[in-house]
């Protein structure tokens, strides 16, 4: 005779009624004190090769840990003891943890600061990026945006134009996209439930007059006078100047409330469409228009999303596609900011010291043997030099090159929710 016992979406066959132990959903008190031994179940071993002591002690972790939480925060301090053992390791919050360590490359040290989180026991905090400022054109330090976040750890984020302050590729927070990619640059996609990476590109287009109009990005300067550029609010005031025999549409809602070859006011419900006239002007006298914007890959229920490249880790393995996404400049030995993710969906951010005696930096290859050894399954490579901060618990905790670290326009954060 078979028995099935079931937890949610979960199946675990056993012969032999006589050695099956039911788990009840609706009874905590057998659940929480369940252990599910092998021996017990030693006949069905031999009767029943699809149930291997592994499935059962796996299966009776996910029902007592589903049951009680305490249990996940047991079993992610002692992975986070085990692999850093020897090294000072501090609690910044429940789940989430900060390690400092030394290693030597060639027989010369460079510093290194890890944070670990597991969103399962710091389920009180939020790990999403943040911009420096209510407008994108706007730098400020990675002290000063964790501050402003309430956050407990922050890290310095992806690329920026020096000059403006503006993100130089994918940012998206609480489901609103602020810029859109630069190159196809990969970047971390931030769920309820864990992690993905992806090269990202825009998917974003315009309906009008039975036209439709491809939108190259947004809140972004201009790679090329072709482009078709959105701009909201958070961009500013006004959208920045058009291209030669360009022009500019303010929408609102899906009407088109102003043309003009000069900047626009950017309105505070709306966008400004700022392109070629001779693609623009399609959309000439439409009576209303339509907007779709997305990524792609698709992430559906994507939360956040921060870019930065190249790859480090792919799929397990070590990947590094420099080239592909134009970042030949930043090779050699320097201060690096990493992040990636394990198989057990802990997220790990990285921070290397370099440019100095005390700490050498590392390569982009170094960087990615790191963060595997780690144990990253996907990882990538975030701004660095001169811009690798990290920030803990009200502290600098690494020693950026320009002491308390330059002024950014992103980072990534980690911060309590709110209400919590």
């Amino acid at each position: 005779m078979d028995t099935l016992i079931k937890k949610i979406e979960y199946y675990i066959p056993f012969r032999t009624c006589e050695y099956v132990l039911t788990l009840s959903l609706f009874s905590i008190l057998v659940l929480t004190h369940t252990i599910c031994q092998p021996p017990i179940f030693a006949n069905d071993f031999i009767a029943n090769k699809a149930v291997n002591t592994n499935t059962l002690i796996q299966m009776s972790e996910y029902v007592k840990e589903g049951v009680n939480p305490e249990l996940k925060k047991e079993k992610f301090n002692k992975r986070i003891n085990q692999k850093y053992r020897g090294l000072k390791v501090t609690t910044v919050a429940d789940g989430i943890k900060h390690i400092r360590m030394v290693k030597y490359y060639n027989g010369k040290p460079v510093r290194i600061n890890v944070v670990e989180v597991n969103k399962e026991v710091a389920q009180n905090y939020e790990v999403k990026p943040a911009i420096a400022s209510v407008t994108l054109p706007n730098k400020r330090t990675v002290r000063t945006i964790a501050q402003k976040t309430n956050s407990v750890v922050a890290i310095n984020g992806g690329f920026f134009k020096p000059q403006t302050g503006v993100p130089l590729g994918t940012l998206m927070i609480n489901g609103k996209i602020y810029t859109g990619p630069i190159y196809d640059r990969v970047a971390l996609g931030i769920f309820e439930n864990g992690y993905d990476v992806g090269r990202v590109r825009l998917n974003a287009k315009i309906y009008g007059n039975n036209e439709i109009i491809k939108i190259d990005n947004i809140n972004q300067p201009r790679m090329l006078s072709s482009y078709v550029l959105a701009y909201t609010r958070d961009w500013g005031k006004y959208a920045p100047t058009s291209p030669k025999y360009g022009v500019q549409l303010q929408i609102v809602g899906n009407k088109i409330t102003a043309a003009s070859a000069n900047p626009l006011p950017i309105p505070e419900n709306g966008y400004v469409l700022v392109g070629p006239k001779a693609q623009l002007g399609k959309l000439f006298g439409a009576k209303s228009v339509n907007l779709q914007m997305g990524t792609n890959p698709k992430w559906d229920n994507v939360k956040h999303i921060i870019s930065g490249g190249p790859y480090l880790v792919k799929d397990n393995q070590i990947y590094i596609d420099m080239t592909a996404q134009k970042l030949q400049s930043i090779g050699g030995r320097n201060p690096r900011t990493a992040i990636g993710y394990t198989k057990d969906n802990d997220l790990i951010l990285v921070a290397v010291d370099g440019r100095e005696g005390s700490s050498i930096g590392l390569t982009l290859t170094e960087l990615a043997s790191f963060m595997k050894s780690l144990g990253c399954t996907n990882a990538i490579n975030l701004d660095g030099g001169g811009s690798t901060v990290m920030y803990v618990n009200g502290q600098i905790v690494n020693h950026p090159y320009q002491p308390g670290g330059i002024a950014l326009s992103n980072a990534l954060v980690i911060s309590k929710k709110y209400g919590s």
